[in-house]
């Protein structure tokens, strides 16, 4: 019993050794197979690089879009104009009920007085007439200031405008809050671009990955052909199907790696230059740059996990359809 025990552990673990053998074996073919036919192989992998590129283009763009937005929003102000005279004892209610809403992140009261001072502050080198401006003075009305948490999002305090009792005594009539007139419009309409410009970058990512995918494929067809008397020979001593198929899946997968790395590289080179100009614009790309360069080895494995499945995919249709075995 211990003697066949023994025996078949011995075999357990030569079996295990003959398939690492063969898995190594693969894998030197595969990037042999990478050098036999250089201008397919460097059109597969630029083509790879820019498709790589592209995408790391996109989610960059989409994170400073979203950053950018965000800032923009921020700058936005979101008023609601009380009744000139309105106390901060009066609007307590109003002030509570808003803070109460999920998706407001802070409420601040300025008073008639206040609004006045500031005014006067702003228009103390004024041309206008004296009476002119007193009385715009005696008309400036107490303002509940709103910060959002999701500045594209105003349905909460459009809803409680348009429902609230506690409001409704105190709100001056004569002026529409902040964020339903044309301001309301400008928020939008940055969302609606941040949206398209999303969609724009996801659509050419995956027309560039069908690209890259196609010659891939018509790469490893290729290769299928030259080879086709060495396949033959391997059918006939024997070799497994997934021994004949792996080597064409390496070489995939070494296209996907070199452009990568490549892609990277570049990608976090351009992001270096253009943020400082982009910055000048009022760009929000710093929090963007941090990211990447704290977690450039994550942005790599992923770029590497992104170009190697890539590859897989396209040789496996490929072998599937042209590899008979």
């Amino acid at each position: 019993m211990a003697r066949k025990s023994n025996n078949a552990r011995a075999f357990g673990q030569h079996r295990h050794r003959r398939q690492w053998l063969a898995f190594l074996r693969m894998c030197r073919y595969g990037v042999n197979n990478f050098t036999r036919n250089a201008w397919l192989t460097v059109a597969a992998t630029v083509v790879m690089t820019i498709t790589l590129l592209i995408i790391f283009v996109t989610v960059v763009a989409q994170n400073v879009l979203a950053d950018t937005t965000e800032v923009v929003g921020k700058r936005i102000e979101r008023s609601i104009y009380l009744k000139t005279g309105t106390t901060e004892t009066q609007a307590k209610t109003i002030i509570s009920d808003l803070r109460a809403l999920s998706n407001v992140e802070s409420v601040d009261f300025i008073s008639t007085e206040e609004g006045r001072a500031d005014f006067a502050e702003k228009n103390k080198s004024s041309t206008g007439t004296l009476s002119a401006l007193n009385e715009a003075a005696n008309r400036i009305p107490a303002t509940v200031r709103i910060s959002l948490k999701n500045v594209n999002d105003t349905s909460q305090i459009v809803d409680y405008v348009n429902t609230s009792k506690a409001l409704k005594p105190y709100i001056d009539e004569n002026r529409k809050p902040s964020f339903m007139g044309e301001r309301k419009s400008a928020t939008d309409t940055i969302a609606d671009w941040t949206r398209i410009a999303q969609q724009v970058g996801i659509a050419m990512s995956g027309i560039f990955v069908a690209i890259s995918m196609l010659i891939i494929f018509n790469t490893i067809r290729m290769a299928i052909f030259n080879r086709k008397e060495e396949i033959q020979m391997m059918k006939l001593i024997g070799a497994d199907r997934s021994f004949i198929r792996g080597p064409f899946v390496v070489e995939a997968i070494v296209y996907g790696f070199i452009a990568a790395v490549i892609a990277t590289a570049v990608g976090i080179s351009l992001l270096s230059f253009f943020a400082p100009s982009m910055q000048e614009y009022g760009i929000a790309i710093d929090r963007t740059v941090d990211l990447v360069v704290a977690y450039v080895a994550f942005v790599l494995v992923g770029m590497i996990l992104l170009g190697a499945i890539i590859g897989t995919i396209s040789s496996l249709l490929a072998t599937r359809r042209y590899l008979k075995i």
